[in-house]
């Protein structure tokens, strides 16, 4: 048998396909775009077409993401927040604090020797930090976001952007190069503002950090600037990154679905 995850977020429509025994057999990530069932059904096909399965093969699936009740065929639908825990458990045991940025929010989960999660916090009240603020920052800067990570090497100032609003961040960016400030200096700044909003998040659901292990999943885990940045504010010399950050709550899914055809 074989279990798939769905997680549809505002960026990227992300499934991981595993079999009985938790493999991984097949993921995909396409981008969300403005009809969800569309990226639902492409996503479903990818995995579908890698792994050479039959939809009929297919046990149980669990949706999850702020799209999640829009899989017309699943078997149930989980928050975020316990597919990401579940997920990070399975490739990085021991995690104790996961910060998760993807495409339209912010979160922190500590989760407790057991992978429960014990307590969380969301910035979900507007982008700030997240992958749409990086995409507006990147076409602010002119450069391709894939180029945004590696930015801010070989800055020296302290820099921090005023403010996290999109709207107003991607004015300020106009201006510092108005003024003359150089891409990489501006990077770091708006890297050390992502870093600080995130700590703030971590700090709300685990006040000591210290001997706990770190752990980072969505998209924006793939901006080494970003992660450059927060290992620096949570004063910890190492953030573990999956192989595939943006597929954690996906994989979640499907092993929640997994234990729900045990």
């Amino acid at each position: 048998m074989y279990f798939l995850g769905i997680d549809i977020g505002s960026l990227s429509c992300d499934a991981v396909l595993i079999d009985e025994a938790k493999n991984v057999v097949s993921s995909s990530v396409v981008p969300t775009g403005v009809r969800n069932l569309e990226a639902i059904a492409r996503v479903t096909k990818d995995v579908l077409e890698q792994s050479g399965i039959s939809e009929g093969d297919i046990a149980a699936i669990i949706s999850t993401g702020y799209g999640r009740t829009r899989v017309e065929n699943r078997d149930g639908a989980v928050t975020e927040i316990t597919c990401h825990a579940k997920g990070i458990q399975e490739v990085i045991p021991g995690t104790r604090v996961l910060i998760d940025i993807g495409g339209q929010d912010s979160k922190a989960i500590h989760i407790g020797e057991n992978g429960n999660v014990l307590d969380f916090a969301m910035n979900d009240k507007c982008a700030a930090g997240t992958g749409r603020f990086l995409e507006a920052m990147a076409r602010a800067l002119e450069v391709d976001i894939l180029d945004l990570g590696d930015l801010d090497r070989g800055a020296e100032s302290d820099l921090v952007l005023s403010s996290m609003c999109t709207v107003f961040a991607e004015s300020e960016v106009v201006s510092l190069i108005a003024n003359g400030t150089e891409q990489r200096e501006i990077a770091r700044g708006m890297n050390r503002a992502i870093a600080s909003r995130t700590f703030s998040l971590v700090k709300r659901v685990a006040r000591e950090i210290d001997g706990l292990t770190i752990s980072m999943s969505g998209g924006v885990a793939l901006n080494s600037g970003v992660v450059r940045a927060l290992r620096e504010s949570l004063k910890t010399d190492t953030i573990h990154i999956p192989e595939k950050p943006d597929t954690i709550g996906a994989l979640g899914a499907a092993l929640i679905a997994r234990e729900r055809k045990a």
